[in-house]
């Protein structure tokens, strides 16, 4: 059963605790993409006064995650590595933009580029994803997504 984007983006947002974490939102989403942002606070930053490479991974992360399960069947990491080309500093939006390269019926590949809002490039991400073949949503957590949409907007 294939469920709408909407609801996988919402259930992956609600569930996966490093978007708050982060204060990460998603800012678009669709079948083998999806756009993460988030702004450098004080408590990304390392001894150096620059944003922690780890913060940056899971931005990147977070991105794969939602495109490579935006068809609605989980998709799970079996290997990623980012390349970091420039720092992020305090302050700085980030905007991570992720997109499929290659997919097949249990694996596929997605490419993730990290940048400043001005478009300054500062890591590269490549995820490889086991695809399983269960669905991201069951029955259940439909209900859950659609009652917790219902009261936010009450």
């Amino acid at each position: 059963m294939k469920h709408s984007l909407s609801k996988i983006a919402e259930f992956i947002f609600q569930n996966d605790r490093l978007f708050r974490f982060l204060d990460a939102v998603i800012t678009d989403f669709g079948e083998g993409y999806a756009q993460v942002e988030m702004t450098v606070k004080e408590e990304h930053l390392n001894a150096a006064e620059v944003c922690q490479g780890g913060v940056l991974f899971t931005l990147a992360d977070l991105a794969f995650a939602l495109a490579s399960n935006s068809y609605g069947t989980i998709a799970l990491a079996i290997k990623s590595s980012i390349t970091y080309v420039k720092s992020a500093k305090l302050g700085d939006r980030l905007i991570a933009r992720a997109s499929e390269f290659y997919r097949s019926k249990s694996l596929a590949t997605y490419l993730v580029v990290i940048t400043r809002a001005d478009g300054e490039k500062i890591a590269f991400f490549e995820g490889t994803v086991y695809r399983f073949d269960k669905p991201v949503l069951k029955e259940s957590e439909v209900k859950i997504v659609e009652e917790a949409n219902a009261n936010s907007h009450n």
